[in-house]
């Protein structure tokens, strides 16, 4: 408990600044407004989420540069200075033009500004102050995005519907941008910081206060990075666009727009779940197997979402299912990065596993859409998603022993 006694106000930070960042929101966003945006525009769902994908694929790129420059510069500044980017050129959607090159070039901005304010900088941080419970810490800090998607999908149809700034989809952007500006930002000017070397737990530094793991390119010349990689990019493509089009599918299956928000918010209720009891797994059994029934799951809830005949109980069920997992990735890159690779490279070696997570999260949902588009459901895609979730579960179970690390390494 002296690592929660000392990091835990830091953390406290961490998890509203990943709550009110680049990570969570635009996901969340665009379930609410990808309906009205189509019925106003005359736009395909797969042109709608184009601006996602593009958004995800720039920040996902640009990944490891914000990780490296975390690690020279400190996770405060990159991450204080992307929330306030983010939150500005977020906001500027209100003001869009009905132009496809328009909605593509402000996913673009968000994604070249707002990398920094997620888990990538965040990250950093909590695996410095914990170790013993680093697990259950970064699932903590993770419960920002779970908080994120069980408010956000409710924020977004109460700014629809004309209750914070202006009315209609174009509202939902600036209501929404107060959040980083008003909420995270001021809360880690005041709580959230590095610890010193003499405030760092044991295991992570060696005796002259360096922080001990491998550099990028040992870390990139051994399997387990790629094994690491592929497992996220598959499970990461399978969920992606299932999440962003649940409330299409919700629809679907002959459900009204704000059932499929209570749907969301029961999925983001499983990610919270997942977080934290996946996290609490972690710092007791071997990660690899814990994930294997995490993520046997989902495939069940594919399975469960199909087709149109389906009861509220039903995608209630599969929403949980997905949503566990989920929580149970996201920990994944944050947990393995800091165990098989160590900390002194931590920031650029979590950036290109980022990578699959965010380029895999954000071509996933115009390939839904697209499938969507031609034969007029998601079932097609949902029977891929099945096997995608069963190999990415079961490829780190390669993975082997965490290794020690007792000096720098090169």
């Amino acid at each position: 408990m002296s690592e929660f006694r000392k990091g835990g106000p830091v953390l406290f930070a961490a998890m509203i600044g990943v709550g009110c960042g680049a990570s969570p929101i635009p996901f969340n966003v665009l379930p609410a407004v990808i309906g009205p945006i189509h019925a106003e525009l005359g736009w395909s769902f797969l042109e709608i989420s184009l601006g996602i994908t593009l958004f995800g694929v720039v920040a996902a790129l640009l990944a490891p540069l914000y990780g490296a420059a975390a690690d020279r510069w400190g996770v405060r500044r990159v991450a204080i200075a992307s929330l306030l980017g983010f939150a500005a050129t977020f906001a500027l959607f209100a003001a869009m033009p009905p132009s496809r090159t328009a909605w593509y070039g402000l996913w673009l901005l968000v994604g070249l500004v707002g990398i920094g304010s997620t888990p990538v900088t965040w990250s950093r941080a909590i695996n410095m102050w914990f170790v013993k419970n680093r697990g259950l810490a970064l699932g903590i800090m993770l419960l920002g995005t779970s908080l994120a998607g069980i408010l956000v999908p409710q924020i977004a149809q109460a700014a629809i519907a004309g209750k914070f700034i202006g009315s209609g989809w174009r509202g939902v952007f600036p209501t929404l941008a107060l959040l980083p500006l008003l909420v995270a930002v001021p809360l880690a000017l005041w709580l959230f910081r590095e610890p010193e070397v003499a405030e760092r737990p044991p295991g992570i530094s060696d005796a002259a206060g360096n922080l001990t793991g491998l550099t990028v390119g040992a870390a990139m010349r051994g399997f387990r990075f790629w094994v690491i990689w592929l497992s996220i990019a598959m499970v990461a493509f399978a969920y992606g666009g299932v999440f962003i089009n649940m409330i299409q599918i919700v629809q679907l299956h002959g459900f009204t727009p704000a059932a499929g928000a209570t749907v969301m918010s029961v999925m983001a209720l499983g990610i919270l779940a997942g977080r934290v009891i996946t996290g609490m797994l972690f710092d007791r059994f071997w990660a690899p197997a814990v994930l294997v029934p995490i993520l046997l799951g989902p495939a069940l809830a594919c399975w469960l979402v199909m087709g149109t005949a389906g009861s509220m109980t039903q995608l209630l069920a599969g929403a949980v299912l997905l949503g566990f997992a989920a929580g149970a990735e996201s920990d994944l890159i944050a947990y393995l990065a800091g165990r098989y690779f160590g900390m002194a490279h931590y920031g650029k070696i979590y950036g290109l596993l980022y990578m699959p997570f965010g380029i895999g999260s954000a071509i996933s949902p115009a390939v839904y859409g697209a499938v969507r588009d031609a034969t007029g459901s998601y079932d097609a895609m949902l029977v891929v998603a099945i096997g995608l979730f069963a190999l990415g579960g079961l490829l780190p179970l390669t993975l082997g022993r965490y290794p020690e690390f007792g000096a720098r390494q090169a």
